[in-house]
């Protein structure tokens, strides 16, 4: 005997998706996650997403969007707080080393949602918003004299890209024992070495 679809009843349908979508994405990667199967994991009939998602690929671009949005709120929080440019620094560091290690697949979905030739604009604004709260620590820093003159975006990307090394590896189980926290105090210490303005016509770092 043939089945009637079970009722759309979900007054935060969306919310609901995305929260299933993300946790599909994180245990078993994109080719993991259905609308399909998300729509029996919440006892919806199979047609009740497409209110919300056209398809898969409007729910994955909906998940780096959120993704995006989440990241720059955690940046925002750690860049708001005052100090010394190395030690904002360390700070954004650190909540960007949180954030990675707890949406490892988001953070690669987010990643090659930016970089696909029909992204969504409102995704990439909100990847740029995102990276906002770094570069004005860099330009900040600038204007105080703690870091070189220079693009604060190539800055940032030197910094990112350390850090995102830093995520590969301890994900790969690098650093069995040992404080990542310290572990970015040091990548920090060292990039900020190389930030400093130097004392004019002698090549050297100015204390």
């Amino acid at each position: 005997m043939k089945t009637s679809p079970r009722p759309y009843h979900h007054g935060s349908l969306r919310e609901a998706l995305l929260r299933a979508g993300e946790r599909a994405l994180e245990s078993g990667g994109v080719s993991n996650l259905s609308l399909r199967e998300l729509s029996r994991e919440l006892g919806v009939s199979h047609t009740s997403p497409r209110r919300h998602f056209a398809g898969k690929q409007a729910l994955l671009d909906a998940l780096a969007l959120h993704g995006y949005e989440r990241l720059g709120a955690t940046l925002g929080r750690a860049a708001k707080e005052e100090g010394a440019f190395d030690v904002r620094l360390t700070r954004l560091g650190r909540a960007y080393v949180s954030f990675a290690l707890k949406h490892p697949a988001l953070l690669v979905l987010m990643s090659e949602a930016k970089h696909r030739p029909d992204a969504p604009r409102e995704l990439l604004e909100a990847s740029e918003k995102a990276l906002a709260h770094t570069l004005a620590v860099f330009a900040e820093g600038q204007v105080k004299g703690e870091v070189v003159a220079g693009d604060p975006l190539r800055f940032a990307l030197v910094v990112f890209a350390a850090l995102q090394g830093l995520v590969a590896l301890s994900t790969n189980g690098k650093f069995k024992g040992e404080s990542l926290d310290d572990l970015i105090g040091e990548i920090i210490e060292r990039l900020t070495l190389g930030l400093r303005p130097r004392v004019a016509g002698r090549g050297r770092v100015r204390r």
